[in-house]
């Protein structure tokens, strides 16, 4: 009989990057021939199949692309949920901390950090980024 907890090789590419965050590292794929960023984490790279890919450091800068405020029953706090456009390119869903969930806007830059959800695992969250002044 086959273990259901087993890694299976579509699995393989989310362990590695839980184990990375655990690491206190935020990085993601690419692939080497194309340069083409990818997230989440997987096996091909999608539209090409490429499986040439590897692990790279996250600039760890991007954009919030699309935002929502979770609105809970007290006493728990309403939290935002958004979209954040890498400046690598692939988008990830998280949140942006640090600010009041309504003030969460589209095109507002960030900042990932690695943080514990309750169990203490890592995640990649977001913090609001000041615009560099060119």
């Amino acid at each position: 009989m086959t273990d259901p907890h087993a890694a299976t090789p579509d699995l393989l590419p989310q362990q590695e990057y839980f184990a990375h965050l655990a690491e206190g590292r935020f990085m993601i794929q690419r692939s080497r021939g194309s340069g083409e960023y990818v997230f989440y984490p997987r096996v091909a790279a999608p539209r090409t199949g490429a499986l040439d890919l590897e692990w790279v450091p996250a600039s760890g800068r991007g954009t919030v692309y699309a935002t929502t405020v979770m609105r809970v029953r007290p006493p728990a706090a309403p939290y935002n949920v958004c979209l954040v456009q890498l400046d690598e390119g692939p988008r990830m869903m998280s949140r942006v901390e640090g600010i009041d969930p309504q003030a969460v806007t589209v095109g507002m830059p960030v900042r990932a950090r690695i943080a514990r959800d309750d169990e203490g695992q890592p995640l990649v969250v977001f913090d609001p980024a000041a615009k560099v002044q060119a």
